[in-house]
């Protein structure tokens, strides 16, 4: 069974729920956060928008030391940066599977912070990683624009606001 298939087909699916996701992000919310601890909205935007981008770094290195090349936070100015920066990634992001190969996805890929090691593993197994981070972080969207009162458009089949749409409520 070849991986890069699979990843392909799952990156572009989890693509179409995070645009939804990112779509429905309203422009005069995007310094809100629900807690002090919290990203704000332009924060979790902008890090679900760079997330594509670690497939192709993942892709062309061998690690990612924070003590040698600190984190830059983005900070997208607005909805519409986001949504760029997340297709500009996922863009790059495809072109760099395609163009790899089975055994490109074997070698060893560190994650760390200096002597401090948060993970070693396979780049294929990074690059499922950060596809679950990607769901993970737009799971925290979905959080905050609910307990903004917006409608939440369904990841893995209908969400409780489009129940009625498919008239789900009403077939027990």
């Amino acid at each position: 069974m070849k991986i890069i298939p699979m990843l392909l087909k799952e990156m572009a699916e989890e693509a179409v729920t995070t645009r939804k996701m990112l779509s429905i992000i309203p422009e005069d919310k995007l310094d809100w956060r629900p807690h002090p601890k919290s990203m704000s909205l332009r924060q979790l935007s902008s890090h679900i928008g760079e997330l594509p981008a670690w497939v192709t770094m993942v892709l062309n290195t061998t690690g990612l030391d924070f003590a040698q090349n600190g984190y830059t936070e983005h900070n997208c100015p607005s909805v519409s940066a986001a949504i760029e920066l997340f297709e500009q990634g996922l863009a790059g992001a495809q072109a760099s599977l395609e163009k790899a190969t089975e055994d490109d996805l074997l070698p060893d890929w560190t994650l760390r912070n200096g002597d401090i090691i948060y993970v070693t593993c396979s780049r294929a197994e990074m690059i499922r990683t950060t596809f679950c981070q990607l769901v993970h972080h737009r799971a925290q969207l979905g959080v905050f624009l609910r307990l903004l009162d917006i409608p939440i458009p369904g990841s893995y089949g209908p969400s409780a606001d489009e129940m009625q749409v498919y008239d789900l409520e009403n077939t027990h």
